[in-house]
């Protein structure tokens, strides 16, 4: 489990600046999709990088499997999480060469990969539905096939908790829904996975618990039907939801508003 317990975190704190989070507290079991939500400014990727340990807390502690993170090396913390960061570049390799870059945190010195590093990068391509692709430049996929090739990459990483950071950008729709029913897979199968999002209807139709953050604090977490009764999403993002139990579905629920045209 990853564990998040009253973290203080944020940029340029050294310098004077203001923390972006404040005693927030968190968790990510194994098997559990969560989506992480809330309005732009609001301190979700901030959340998400310091669960992945790349920004180290200025108060609280982040706990992996029960262990310090502070107390763990870049390589083993890697071992553990596997990190995609929102607005990747695209390197100028190919599928395959990136897919293997998922097996540095397990190499040793001298870097060479094995048999069994090899074999991971295959099984995860081809999970993704890349294998005809392998040796493509990843310049060449559309923007939908280049996110299964980060995504395999991650899987190739074999680690028990993925994090994406916004992972549905510049896909279309079709795209979207493929990505979360494939997140939704990886946590049936036991991954823990943490995704920030923006569409709410996308979320709440795949995620276990969704977390709302406003400025800098989880003002809720839960399964995603308690948020939507709870009354804070048309409160924090101006539109409701509704499910549809026919479809399975949640759609944005617009209402005007007095004055309004």
């Amino acid at each position: 489990m990853i564990e998040l317990n009253n973290i203080t975190a944020g940029y340029g704190t050294a310098r004077g600046g203001e923390p972006v989070l404040r005693q927030v507290s968190l968790t990510l079991a194994p098997g559990e999709l969560l989506c992480i939500i809330g309005a732009n400014g609001s301190g979700k990727s901030t959340l998400l990088k310091t669960a992945a340990g790349l920004l180290a807390p200025m108060e609280g502690a982040l706990l992996v499997e029960g262990r310090p993170a502070a107390e763990m090396t870049r390589q083993e913390l890697a071992r553990q999480i596997a990190w995609l960061a929102q607005g990747k570049s695209v390197p100028d390799m190919t599928v395959e060469q990136l897919v293997l870059h998922g097996r540095f945190p397990h190499l040793s010195y001298p870097r060479r990969y094995s048999r069994r590093d090899r074999e991971l990068a295959e099984a995860a391509m081809a999970q993704m539905g890349l294998a005809e692709l392998a040796e493509r430049p990843l310049a060449t996929l559309s923007g939908g096939m280049r996110q299964n090739a980060f995504l395999a990459m991650a899987l190739a990483q074999d680690a028990a908790y993925i994090l994406l950071d916004e992972p549905t950008t510049y896909l279309d729709i079709a795209h979207q829904l493929r990505l979360m029913k494939t997140l939704r897979a990886l946590a049936d199968g036991g991954k823990g996975v943490a995704a920030v999002l923006h569409d709410l209807p996308l979320a709440f139709s795949f995620a276990d618990r969704a977390a709302l953050v406003d400025q800098g604090r989880i003002i809720a977490c839960g399964p995603p039907e308690d948020l939507c009764r709870s009354g804070l999403i048309p409160e924090i993002f101006g539109v409701g939801l509704e499910y549809d139990a026919g479809k399975e579905q949640y759609f944005y629920r617009y209402e005007e508003r007095q004055g309004e045209k």
